[in-house]
């Protein structure tokens, strides 16, 4: 009967997939559907270390408000069959602008924390930066991650602690450090306040409620190793480990040094013989004094809005430092980032690569390494569809006549 044929030319059911993860990205068309399935699956206080941002988030919000912001003058009939995302960082290549961003405490996302992540950026052609607060140490990421690895520094009170770090970067291949100086005193997170966030999280009532809710983080959780702060864990040093619940206002205001200053960039270059990259630049005139001071790369960067809220939105910035500092050293913009025509936009107001932290732990706390893999792809793809919309097809092409800025 016509009915019937009619009926099976339109009927088309799904494979039935057992893989909870992949069930969950099928359902994603980008970064924020990822946010929402990550908000789902963690308890509220890990989620909103991740989430948010210090006191009204006003920065945190400017970041993705800048990119918004930025319009596209895309030209047409220019030849973009193919489409080349591939560029350089610090003289290697990289399979398109970006570097994943160093964040601590990656294990409260997924129990694989930063091995899954460092994996995803290998195979991904990317650099990854390691924090020094990771919950994986310097030695495990190494021996995971065969790709471009970066170290991230904090200046602790304890110069020894931080030399004894970068040296084991150094023995196991990390190919850059990144200095983060915009961490003299931690920003007022007030998400964490309100949580009375701890890491590792504290099992009280509340948390237990809370991981009720949300048994598949909880059973992982409880099944893990103890999260501790891999890098200093078992050295002997005086520095909390993580062993005990501490909050990260009172380790960052005990152990950080505010006495931060240039000279410190110049002891880091004289125990240190790659690249470094100075990452917390939110001022023209600093990012002058960084090229003066012969860091080979900065990344202009408020910390993802989590420090001084209402400092300038990094993207605002790209085109005056780019400016103001020429090819004397390289620009990352680092913030905001979820799409790949942010990077688009990045990279054509003068950035040499953009960084992003908070879109792939969204990807890890929706699926995993699985859902790392599914952000890094999807940049790529972004941008890949971008560029070709826009009629660039290189990175070569870019340039400030491809944007409007307001």
């Amino acid at each position: 009967m016509p009915i019937f044929d009619t009926l099976r030319s339109v009927l088309r059911f799904r494979r039935i997939e057992l893989d909870a993860n992949k069930r969950r990205l099928a359902r994603a068309a980008n970064v924020d559907d990822l946010r929402v399935i990550a908000q789902r699956r963690l308890p509220h206080g890990v989620f909103d270390y991740i989430d948010g941002g210090a006191e009204d988030e006003r920065t945190m919000r400017a970041n993705r408000d800048a990119f918004a912001s930025v319009t596209f003058r895309p030209r047409i009939l220019r030849e973009v069959g193919t489409v080349d995302v591939g560029t350089t960082l610090l003289g290697h290549p990289l399979a398109y602008p970006l570097v994943l961003a160093p964040t601590g405490f990656t294990r409260i996302a997924d129990p694989q924390g930063e091995l899954a992540v460092a994996r995803a950026a290998a195979r991904a052609g990317l650099p990854y930066t390691l924090s020094t607060m990771s919950t994986r140490s310097i030695e495990e990421v190494a021996g995971v991650c065969t790709g471009r690895k970066w170290f991230q520094v904090y200046v602790w009170r304890d110069r020894g602690l931080v030399k004894d770090m970068v040296d084991r970067a150094a023995e196991h291949g990390y190919e850059a450090l990144v200095l983060t100086v915009d961490t003299t005193v931690l920003g007022r997170r007030e998400r964490d306040v309100r949580h009375g966030f701890t890491l590792p999280p504290k099992l009280g009532l509340g948390t237990l409620i809370d991981g009720a809710r949300h048994p598949g983080w909880t059973w992982a959780f409880v099944r893990s190793d103890p999260i501790v702060f891999a890098n200093v864990a078992g050295r002997g040093s005086a520095v909390d480990d993580g062993s005990t619940a501490i909050s990260l206002a009172a380790q960052v205001n005990a152990q950080f040094d505010p006495g931060l200053a240039w000279a410190d960039v110049e002891w880091l270059r004289s125990i240190w013989n790659g690249p470094i990259v100075l990452k917390g630049i939110q001022t023209v005139d600093d990012a002058r004094l960084a090229a003066d001071a012969g860091v080979e790369a900065i990344a202009l960067s408020n910390h993802g809005g989590r420090q001084l809220d209402s400092a300038p939105a990094t993207l605002g910035l790209v085109a005056p430092c780019a400016d103001a500092v020429g090819d004397r050293v390289e620009i990352i913009c680092d913030g905001g980032v979820r799409r790949g025509s942010d990077i688009v936009k990045a990279v054509s107001l003068g950035a040499r690569a953009c960084m992003a932290g908070r879109a792939y732990l969204y990807g890890l706390g929706a699926a995993g390494e699985q859902g790392v893999d599914f952000v890094l792809k999807l940049l790529k793809s972004d941008m890949r569809r971008t560029m070709a919309l826009l009629g660039a097809a290189g990175i070569a092409e870019l340039g400030r006549d491809n944007v409007v800025v307001p």
